[in-house]
């Protein structure tokens, strides 16, 4: 059915992120697992060997072919952690202002480490990505 060959497995999340070298990335992952589940319903799944995600909806691309994707998840990279958020950063101005330190990218949220950012407004920023994420592709 998928032409990526990003797909949800069944690797340990625990055990991929306890590879994390830097012990600050390491445990800012550990709380991005609880808050994502806790906001999602969903436990962390592992897509390839790099993304955490969490839930999965069916797109159909244009060309008719299929796939499976995650509705919000993260990336731990070597100098930032990408949160996937996918929907709704190009009208949240206003939260990615008093955010604190970040860059977005089209679909993406990139930190380097929890304390440089407010938690109750990322907290928020999540949870309105995945709700209108999962509105979007589960209606």
């Amino acid at each position: 059915m998928s032409y990526l060959k990003t797909k949800e497995n069944n690797e340990d999340v625990f055990n991929y992120l306890n590879t994390v070298e830097c012990a600050t990335k390491k445990e800012d992952c550990f709380q991005l697992v609880e808050k994502l589940e806790s906001i999602s319903g969903f436990k962390a799944k592992m897509w390839g060997n790099r993304i955490v995600g969490f839930g999965s909806y069916t797109y159909k691309t244009k060309a008719g072919k299929e796939g499976e994707w995650f509705l919000i998840g993260f990336t731990p990279n070597k100098d930032k952690i990408s949160l996937h958020l996918m929907h709704g950063l190009e009208n949240e101005t206003v939260l990615l202002s008093k955010l604190g330190k970040h860059k977005i990218g089209k679909g993406c949220l990139y930190i380097k480490k929890l304390v440089d950012v407010d938690m109750t407004i990322l907290n928020e920023l999540m949870t309105t990505s995945y709700k209108s994420n999962k509105a979007d592709k589960l209606t």
